[in-house]
C-alpha cells in the first residue's frame, strides 16, 4: 500500500459552463456546515452531530468532484472551493494527485501502484506482524473497515508521504504545506464556535468512516482490469452522499462525467457496464451491509499477485 513517486495529472479538459447544480450543492454543503458548527450546538450537540458528519462526507465527495475538473471551466476556480478542508484528515492536493494516480486502471489494486489500494504483496504480508495482520483481517470487514479504517488508511497514507519527504518529493512537501491553512483555521474556527472541538474532531472521524463504506469494495482483485470496478445499485441517501461514485464502473470509464449524469448514464447502458466489468455487482448498500459487514470481503494479501514478482 505504498504511494508511487507524485506525479501532477490534471484533467485534460474542463466543463464548458458552469455546473450550477454542483455549485449549489457547494453553497448546501457550506450552509449546512455552519448551521452544524454555530447554531445547532446551542439547540443540541445531539441534532448537531450527525448533520456535521453528512455535512463533512458530502465536502469529501464534491472535493471528488473538483478533482476530475467540476464545477467551473477554471480549474484552479475549482480547487479554490476545497483547499481548506474542513475534514482535516488528507491534505487535498494529496488526495488530488493520489486520486488521479489511482485513476490508471491497469493498475487497479496493485499493491505498489495503485494509491488506493488495500492489498499487501503476499510477501510483504508474510513478514508481518501477527498483531499487524489481525488488525488488517479485521479492517478487511465492513465494521472493521468503519471503525478501523480511518486510523489503518491514515496511518498508511502519513508513512508513505513521510517516506517520499524524506526522498526529497517536492509535490509531497507541497501538498502538506498547502494543508497547514486547514489544519490552524479550521480548529480556531471551532474553537469559537459553540461546537466542542473534542466532538468536532469526533465528527471528522466518523465522517472518514462513512466514506470508507463507499470504498470499501469499489474494486477486487480480477485477472483483468475491467473486472475490477464495482456496480453498487443504489439509490438511497449513501449514494446521495457519495454522488453516485457507487456506480463506480461507469465513473472510471467516464471519469469526466459529473456526479448528477451517472444515473442517467448507467440506466441507457446497464447491459454494457456490467459486461465491462464482468458482472462486478450489488443491489444495494443494504446488500453489501448483510455479506460483508463480519465476513472479510477478501484476503489482504493479493490473492493473484504473482509469486515471482
Amino acid at each position: 500500500m505504498s504511494t508511487p513517486p507524485s506525479t501532477r495529472r490534471l484533467p485534460k479538459d474542463v466543463p464548458a459552463r458552469i455546473e450550477w447544480i454542483t455549485l449549489a450543492l457547494f453553497a448546501a454543503c457550506v450552509v449546512v456546515w455552519c448551521t452544524a458548527v454555530f447554531v445547532l450546538p446551542q439547540v443540541s450537540l445531539v441534532l448537531a452531530l450527525p448533520l456535521l458528519v453528512l455535512a463533512l462526507v458530502l465536502h469529501g465527495s464534491l472535493t471528488h468532484e473538483v478533482i476530475h475538473g467540476h464545477p467551473f471551466p477554471s480549474f484552479r476556480l475549482s480547487q479554490a472551493l476545497v483547499v481548506i478542508n474542513p475534514g482535516l484528515w488528507i491534505p487535498y492536493l494529496r488526495f488530488r494527485d493520489t486520486h488521479l494516480a489511482h485513476h490508471q486502471d491497469a493498475n487497479l489494486t496493485d499493491p505498489y501502484d495503485d494509491p488506493e489500494s488495500n492489498y499487501f504483496d503476499p510477501a510483504v504480508w508474510a513478514r508481518l506482524p501477527w498483531w499487524r495482520q489481525w488488525v488488517l483481517e479485521r479492517n478487511n470487514t465492513l465494521l472493521g473497515r468503519v471503525l478501523l479504517g480511518p486510523v489503518v488508511g491514515q496511518l498508511a497514507f502519513v508513512r508513505a508521504d513521510w517516506a517520499a519527504i524524506q526522498a526529497g518529493d517536492g509535490q509531497v512537501i507541497k501538498g502538506w504545506a498547502w494543508h497547514i491553512p486547514s489544519l490552524v483555521s479550521i480548529p480556531l474556527v471551532v474553537w469559537a464556535a459553540p461546537m466542542p472541538i473534542l466532538l468536532y474532531l469526533g465528527a471528522c472521524y466518523a465522517a472518514m468512516s462513512v466514506l470508507k463504506i463507499r470504498t470499501f469494495l469499489e474494486h477486487q482483485a480480477h485477472s483483468v482490469a475491467r473486472g475490477r470496478t464495482v456496480i453498487v445499485e443504489d439509490r438511497g441517501p449513501l449514494a446521495f452522499l457519495f454522488l453516485n461514485n457507487n456506480l463506480h464502473v461507469v465513473h472510471h470509464m467516464h471519469p469526466r462525467v459529473p456526479w448528477y449524469r451517472l444515473p442517467t448514464l448507467y440506466r441507457a447502458n446497464r447491459d454494457r457496464y456490467l459486461r465491462a466489468n464482468n458482472g462486478y455487482l450489488f443491489a444495494s448498500y443494504r446488500s453489501v451491509f448483510a455479506r460483508h459487514f463480519l465476513k472479510a470481503k477478501d484476503p489482504v494479501a493479493h490473492p493473484l499477485w504473482p509469486s515471482d514478482h
